[in-house]
């Protein structure tokens, strides 16, 4: 038996991947993040922690479950349109699978002590897994904007966010256009605060 192509071994990945996710994200599109983030960047390396995050601040601003979107980005970076469709199956059919098998159970299920014991249990984890996942991209975000911005942008988030409250697409997409223009603001406050005294150009 020939061992599999490099091509069939990228779809597999992505199957398996991706149905791990599906599977294992208890509580949402939030708590999905980290997995997806583990898979893509830690264990198969299909991209760095910058593009990541990047990728996941344009999937937050689009409409449509996170998730899947992730999961179509993934698969069409590493396979094209084909490695999107696999990517995003794999992600949804067990969770769907498994809904539609359980669907007889469900208004039992959702009284049963045990299921509630399985879901409270399992926020601990997820709380870790996010604030892990949010450390690492503070401390990038650290370093390039500095530790003044990354308070101020915190702060401006957390009042848009809970105080205001806007919706957090439109966040996302008024500090994507900011980050545009964030370096040649730096570099013009720069020039202008090293600009000799004397030049009245």
């Amino acid at each position: 038996m020939s061992a599999p192509k490099p091509n069939d071994r990228q779809y597999a990945q992505l199957a398996w991947a991706m149905s791990k996710t599906g599977i294992l994200g208890y509580g949402g599109g939030p708590s999905v993040i980290p997995l997806i983030r583990y898979e893509a960047v830690t264990r198969y390396r299909w991209m760095d922690d910058v593009e990541f995050g990047e990728i996941l601040a344009i999937a937050n601003a689009l409409p449509g479950p996170i998730a899947t979107k992730m999961a179509a980005y993934l698969g069409y970076r590493q396979k094209g349109i084909l490695g999107s469709i696999v990517a995003v199956l794999a992600h949804i059919l067990p969770s769907a699978v498994a809904m539609i098998f359980l669907l007889a159970f469900v208004e039992y299920l959702s009284n049963s002590a045990v299921v509630q014991g399985m879901i409270v249990a399992v926020m601990p984890v997820i709380s870790v897994m996010l604030g892990v996942m949010a450390y690492e991209f503070a401390k990038r975000a650290y370093k390039g904007l500095g530790k003044v911005m990354v308070v101020v942008f915190c702060g401006i988030s957390f009042v848009l966010l809970q105080l205001v409250p806007i919706h957090p697409a439109i966040v996302i997409t008024l500090f994507l256009a900011y980050g545009t223009v964030h370096y040649r603001l730096v570099d013009r406050l720069k020039s202008k605060i090293n600009k000799p005294e004397g030049d009245a150009s």
